[in-house]
């Protein structure tokens, strides 16, 4: 199986001004990264984005309504937005983008990047008749 899921990480980088994606675990570590961004970056990138998916799901009561189940933090800068959101079992995908970047279709592309990893990432199941045990 392929591993390198570069190329459904770059397709978020399509929209106008989205800068880098990144996906990460639960527990901090980079499962993936968009071309453009340093392994090194990467690696930091995704330890603070598993940190503050920890951070809105802990805080995620506070919106007073609904069940408070965490789907997709934002987080302005000065120099542009985070958008962060789950992508699987244990997963995150994470993008950077500049100030005046659609939010709507980074959303978007967010959405359609995380059936695509879904797809790229499943394994069919094993046939019942000839794998070694």
């Amino acid at each position: 199986m392929n591993t390198d899921l570069s190329w459904v990480l770059n397709d978020v980088l399509e929209v106008r001004g989205a800068r880098h994606a990144v996906l990460v675990s639960g527990d901090g570590l980079l499962l993936q990264r968009s071309d453009d961004i340093s392994r090194d970056d990467a690696e930091t990138n995704a330890a603070a984005m598993s940190s503050m998916q920890s951070l809105s799901r802990a805080v995620s009561g506070f919106v007073g309504s609904g069940n408070g189940v965490w789907k997709q933090t934002l987080l302005e800068y000065d120099g542009g937005w985070i958008f962060l959101s789950a992508a699987g079992q244990g997963a995150y995908l994470a993008v950077s983008a500049a100030p005046d970047v659609d939010m709507e279709a980074v959303s978007f592309r967010m959405q359609k990047t995380v059936v695509a990893l879904s797809k790229a990432m499943s394994v069919a199941p094993r046939s019942a008749g000839g794998g070694a045990s």
